[in-house]
Parts: C-alpha cells; structure tokens; sequence
C-alpha cells in the first residue's frame, strides 16, 4: 500500500498506475481506477480517483 500526502516523493507519485492500492492516512484507501495530472504553472496537482468513488488529491 502506497502512502500519499503532501511529502510523498515526485517519483513515486509519477510510478503509481491504475490498480494500485493507496491510501490518504485518514478516511481514504483503495484500488486506483484512473490518474489525472495538471499543472497549474504553480503546483502539479495529481488526482487519484479510486474505485470506491472517492479522490485523492496532492498538490507538488
């Protein structure tokens, strides 16, 4: 199981794919169903969707 927050390496974020399992420390964990990455010029926002319906997001 993946860990994600604010402090999870570049690296790692990039290497996560759909079917791994994450989790945000708190309330959120499961399987990943898709990824969406934008860059906002600021921050690299990454938007992990699982397959229970909820999202996980982190700000780089």
């Amino acid at each position: 199981m993946i860990r994600l927050n604010e402090e999870t390496p570049l690296a790692v974020l990039n290497g996560i794919k759909p079917g791994d399992m994450v989790t945000d420390t708190f309330s959120k964990t499961g399987l990943v169903e898709s990824i969406e990455m934008t860059d906002d010029g600021l921050y690299r926002i990454y938007e992990f969707m699982l397959v229970t319906g909820r999202v996980i997001t982190i700000k780089k």
